[in-house]
């Protein structure tokens, strides 16, 4: 099967690739080191309040962890930053200047904001290479971006990602033949190559063996300070080895910030202990 073939066969067309938004010059403004304001948000379906009055700053080039019971509140919080989903009520701004509220997803995706889902979604048919290459064009023709030759920049930037990621071996690899972690791991990758500002992960670690889990929680400390990164997550030990002893882990329950601070501090907080930990 050509590559065209393959991508035409796998391709989603309901889903906004990152390759195919079209790059804008972003006005973001973090004067203040603060990327991510969600203030006063609220938003219910069906009479169910989803997200009740959320307040929650995000400084830039942090590492935060979002934790939380089922129905807390984690994925429609994201569903909202990346504009899936708009609130009844609040403000979202992308530093200063960026009103979140006023873009469509993938205005938002130009504006520097990265999502990862749970589920892995890179192109199974493609190599490892070749998912990079075409998550990273600046072509919007992507039988152009396939057969094209980068420039040494472009090489040197896949190159760094592919190391980054831990796939340097499998660069020729069939991203369907990757492990469940690898395959995380390159999606995390193929998001990198669009330079994101803010990177919203979605469980990243769900299904992964604990030395999936040990190598992913080096890659996305890796990346905190270059990008802010959001990661919600379920797995208690997991978050303990992301946040240690100094990063932010924020508890939401019913829609709303439960408890903030460090993660000894979260995991004693008697609120906390009730609602969550202690189930």
């Amino acid at each position: 099967m050509s590559v065209k073939s393959a991508f035409e066969h796998i391709v989603n067309r309901d889903h906004v690739y990152p390759f195919m938004v079209p790059k804008q010059a972003s006005n973001l403004n973090v004067d203040k080191n603060i990327l991510l304001y969600l203030e006063d948000i609220s938003v219910s379906f069906d009479g169910f309040k989803a997200i009740n009055n959320l307040n929650l700053y995000i400084n830039d080039g942090e590492l935060r962890c979002i934790i939380g019971p089922n129905g807390a509140g984690k994925t429609t919080m994201m569903d909202i930053i990346t504009g899936k989903t708009q609130p009844d009520s609040g403000t979202a701004w992308f530093g200063q200047t960026i009103n979140l509220l006023e873009m469509d997803e993938p205005a938002i995706a130009q504006a520097g904001i990265g999502r990862k889902f749970q589920k892995p979604t890179v192109f199974e048919e493609l190599t490892v290479w070749q998912n990079l290459e075409l998550a990273m064009a600046d072509d919007r023709k992507v039988w152009t971006i396939l057969n094209a030759k980068l420039n040494s920049e472009q090489s040197d930037m896949l190159m760094e990602t592919v190391a980054l990621i831990g796939l340097k071996e499998n660069v020729g690899m069939p991203a369907g033949r990757l492990s469940h972690g690898q395959k995380q791991w390159l999606e995390i990758g193929m998001l990198l190559m669009q330079k994101p500002r803010l990177l919203l992960v979605d469980e990243p670690v769900a299904g992964m063996t604990h030395q999936e889990m040990d190598r992913t929680s080096e890659l996305l400390i890796s990346l905190a300070g270059r990008h802010s990164v959001v990661v919600v997550e379920h797995d208690m030990d997991f978050v303990r080895s992301l946040a240690g002893k100094e990063r932010t882990v924020t508890v939401l329950h019913q829609g709303s910030v439960l408890s903030e601070g460090s993660m000894d501090k979260v995991q004693n907080d008697p609120k906390v202990v009730e609602v969550y930990l202690g189930e």
